[in-house]
């Protein structure tokens, strides 16, 4: 319903909030910590691990508690590794407190897009996920505020306690989340839904894989998280290791990526009034592919800047689009399955593809970034056209 959008709207910045802080924070805390440079992958292993035990299990979570409880409990759950991780003082204890942070967003992030995605309308998506870069973005920049005037230790106390805030917000909406969601779109304008009126499918995961598209779907999903994730979480160490820009100054260039998918979600839930999801995904990846140019072009650092956020711009409509078709592509019963086997591989991808590149940064040169995530587009683009063809035969 219309009053819940601004709670699912704040609620979007949360689960962004947190994302980039870690990577934007890591080239002034892993000496201090005792660690080498490439460990803040195990971190980001850890993290993934637990949103994929969390999402894989998110069905039957958000069966006994409701898409709101869960939110709130998720919520809580991230504010409180963010507050663990401002109290580290050794490299283990920051893969402690990354339990809960990975537990608490995979549960949120399943349950939120699938119900958005069948009460909403596509510019929702967008709109929603621009909240999500809102977030992102704001993350390095505290980070990055707070390593001038102080730690990054006060970094993560300021996240934390901006996530309890929101957790109480969300904790205040409990009983909006029963009542009548509004699907306002063009296939469903004049319905309603409501929880009641959408039961998730009993089928397995194994009936769900042998669904046709759903397997490319999920490897779709899986390289474009595995972009986004490396692209976001090496930005700042490779502007500082690979192209001599100052810690703060990386800080921030490592924000711009976040920034320019912010701005793009403002702009897609205008675009999706013209374009269909799979026109949006087929835009975004055209955009990927030129700020990977200009980042890989022997150009000034301030092309490498303007490459980073293009990148952005370019990953806005594509986590969004794929997500919102899936109740289309897949029916409305499958929705919070389908959604979150997607989580699962999203954050698979990121355990996977974000560590791997920290080994072959560390073993080689920083400076493949820009080759590593290109071949992570390829992929990316060759599975979302083999879905975007089953769809049409179906």
């Amino acid at each position: 319903m219309p009053a819940l959008l601004p709670v699912i709207y704040l609620t979007f910045v949360s689960l962004g909030l947190p994302d980039s802080a870690l990577g934007a924070a890591w080239p002034s805390m892993y000496g201090g910590l005792g660690a080498g440079v490439s460990w803040v992958g195990l971190v980001s292993a850890i993290i993934c691990l637990g949103t994929i035990v969390s999402s894989v299990t998110s069905v039957s979570v958000v069966r006994r508690l409701g898409t709101g409880k869960t939110s709130a409990v998720s919520v809580v759950m991230t504010a409180a590794g963010l507050m663990g991780f401002s109290l580290c003082t050794e490299f283990w204890q920051l893969c402690l407190w990354a339990v809960p942070y990975g537990l608490g967003a995979g549960a949120i992030d399943a349950a939120l897009n699938s119900y958005v995605a069948i009460h909403y309308a596509s510019r929702h998506m967008s709109w929603l996920h621009c909240m999500w870069g809102v977030g992102a973005s704001a993350g390095p920049m505290i980070v990055a505020r707070c390593l001038v005037g102080s730690t990054w230790n006060v970094g993560f106390r300021v996240l934390g306690v901006i996530q309890l805030v929101i957790a109480a917000v969300v904790t205040a909406s409990l009983p909006f989340w029963n009542r009548v969601g509004e699907k306002v779109g063009e296939k469903s304008a004049g319905r309603a839904a409501s929880d009641e009126d959408v039961r998730p499918s009993d089928a397995s995961r194994r009936e769900l894989m042998r669904v046709p598209g759903v397997r490319e779907c999920l490897i779709c999903f899986f390289c474009y998280c595995a972009f986004e994730s490396t692209c976001g979480a090496w930005a700042a160490s490779y502007c500082t290791l690979a192209r001599g820009v100052s810690a703060g100054d990386a800080a921030t260039w490592a924000s711009l990526f976040y920034v320019g998918i912010t701005a793009g979600r403002a702009v897609s839930g205008f675009l999706t009034m013209r374009l269909n999801d799979s026109q949006l995904i087929r835009l975004g990846q055209a955009l990927i592919a030129v700020g990977l140019v200009l980042l890989l072009a022997p150009l000034p650092n301030a092309a490498a800047m303007m490459g980073l956020m293009v990148c952005g711009l370019g990953c806005a409509p594509i986590y969004p689009s794929i997500i919102h078709s899936t109740p289309e592509n897949f029916g409305a019963s499958n929705a919070l399955a389908l959604t979150g086997l997607q989580m699962a591989f999203a954050y698979v991808g990121s355990l996977v593809m974000s560590p791997l590149f920290g080994v072959l940064a560390e073993g080689v040169s920083l400076a493949i970034y820009p080759f590593y995530l290109a071949a992570l587009l390829a992929v990316m683009a060759l599975m979302a056209e083999a879905v975007n063809r089953v769809c049409r035969r179906a």
